[in-house]
């Protein structure tokens, strides 16, 4: 919220460079939080994901799914690398004109307060609830397929950060694919566009004819 207010309302990430200089506070206890959420070890999301991969893996299931978990898993960790890497690493595109600072007292005390959660919750709510350690029995290659997965998937994201930067990303072709892939198989034309479209226009058509007759 801190990094969307100072960006002017913007969620684009390519705008989100070397933050750690103009908001050093704000910078760490977000990727500490990104880190967290893509299961990094004894963060909080580490006990919870951690848990939830060996029971799924413990189940008789067949490989399209074992695959497409798996998959999902080496994504997380590839557009949490990419968010990593735009917010400390990545230059800054933003306006020039625009400042980012850190000197919001309550929002600090609430980002440090997160940070702490982040940090030592995971392993502290893990103690409280389950009491009794669950027993996972697995292959050594299963539970190194996890490892390799995010291995993937940290790469990966580093070659879509290079692709990105590119000269190919500007070349005609590869923008309609972009494009393509940008509208996420058509989602925002079945999810929103044409949903919004009668109730707005039924809208427009009783505020002209009603209020303005």
């Amino acid at each position: 919220g801190s990094m969307i207010h100072n960006l002017n309302g913007s969620q684009d990430i390519r705008f989100m460079g070397s933050l750690i200089y103009f908001m050093p506070l704000t910078s760490i206890c977000f990727n500490v939080s990104n880190l967290s959420l893509c299961g990094f070890p004894f963060l909080s999301g580490f006990y919870s994901s951690d848990l939830i991969i060996d029971m799924m893996c413990m189940n008789w299931l067949n490989f399209f799914f074992f695959f497409l978990f798996f998959f999902s898993v080496g994504l997380t960790v590839s557009y949490s690398f990419r968010l990593f890497y735009y917010s400390i690493i990545g230059d800054n595109n933003f306006y020039s004109s625009f400042s980012f600072f850190d000197n919001d007292y309550y929002m600090s005390v609430v980002m440090f307060i997160q940070l702490f959660i982040v940090i030592f919750g995971g392993s502290m709510l893990s103690w409280l609830i389950f009491p009794i350690p669950n027993v996972v029995i697995l292959p050594f290659f299963l539970k190194l397929m996890v490892l390799l997965f995010m291995l993937i998937g940290l790469y990966s994201g580093y070659l879509i950060y290079i692709f990105y930067d590119s000269y190919y990303y500007f070349s005609l072709n590869v923008i309609s694919l972009m494009n393509f892939f940008g509208l996420m198989w058509f989602l925002p034309y079945l999810s929103s566009n044409y949903l919004i479209f009668f109730p707005l226009s039924f809208s427009y058509y009783s505020f002209t004819s009603f209020d303005m007759s």
